[in-house]
């Protein structure tokens, strides 16, 4: 089973990009992050037709998170637990059934944080702290699970073209990568480096200065595993051509396979 994060910043402008990618990888689920579309308006029919269940948690014009699956979607829930009064649309799970055993697909947006420090940057703090409360819970139940998407962290200064760049940044801080380190050390396998632990890979480059063209980008798009279905990791890889296709998103798929 392949499974696939994307940040399409913006599904509506990018639709004709995903169905594109959809058809020539053929991913089995797929999280999207920043659909930034309300779920009446998420273009599910183009999906659809390719033969993918949708699952949507939409908000008008910023955020949304999206689960797409050859599979039905089981269990399907909305939002991060811990904080009721959250109304920003960043996380989605559901359960996969695969041919051998059941998944259960997290989906993710977490908050960029910058400026840093304030409000924005303490938000996304709290929100890494009631994530790692449900990455217990997940591996509590010591069921194979995955929380994939757009972490806006960047672990280590290898996961940086310039890391220098990113020092005062909210992606780059030390209290966010501690707060990452802190989800992670719980037992999660990070699938792209387990498999690939060099420098120079990136998920993300931005739109100015021609970052794309002298890769200078940056990876912040993680799929981490529970220690069930890292057992299971079969390979792992980003989808780096996709950067460089007609109105791209300023995000590339990341992608790892599990004998599920």
């Amino acid at each position: 089973m392949r499974i696939a994060s994307y940040n399409i910043n913006g599904v509506k402008a990018r639709i004709t990009a995903l169905t594109r990618w959809l058809e020539a990888q053929t991913p089995d689920v797929v999280v999207l992050q920043e659909i930034k579309s309300v779920d009446e308006g998420f273009p599910r029919e183009a999906i659809e037709d390719l033969g993918y269940n949708v699952e949507t948690h939409g908000q008008k014009g910023f955020n949304g998170v999206a689960i797409l699956s050859r599979s039905p979607l089981e269990d399907v829930t909305r939002g991060l637990p811990g904080d009721e009064a959250d109304e920003q649309a960043r996380w989605i799970e559901a359960t996969v059934v695969g041919p051998k055993d059941a998944l259960r697909v997290c989906g993710l947006y977490l908050p960029n944080g910058n400026p840093a420090p304030g409000p924005k940057y303490d938000y996304k703090l709290a929100w890494m702290a009631r994530m790692r409360t449900r990455a217990q819970e997940l591996l509590a139940a010591e069921e194979p699970a995955l929380m994939a998407g757009d972490y806006n962290i960047i672990p280590q200064a290898e996961d940086a073209a310039k890391p220098e760049a990113w020092a005062e940044d909210a992606l780059f801080l030390p209290d966010s990568r501690a707060a990452f380190r802190r989800i992670q050390t719980l037992g999660f396998t990070d699938a792209y480096r387990a498999l690939h632990p060099g420098a120079g890979a990136y998920t993300f480059w931005d739109y100015q200065a021609g970052a794309w063209q002298k890769n200078n980008g940056i990876r912040i798009d993680h799929i981490l595993l529970s220690p069930q279905a890292a057992d299971r990791l079969t390979a792992s890889g980003i989808d780096r051509d996709e950067r460089a296709g007609d109105k791209p998103s300023d995000h590339v798929p990341i992608w790892c396979d599990l004998d599920i």
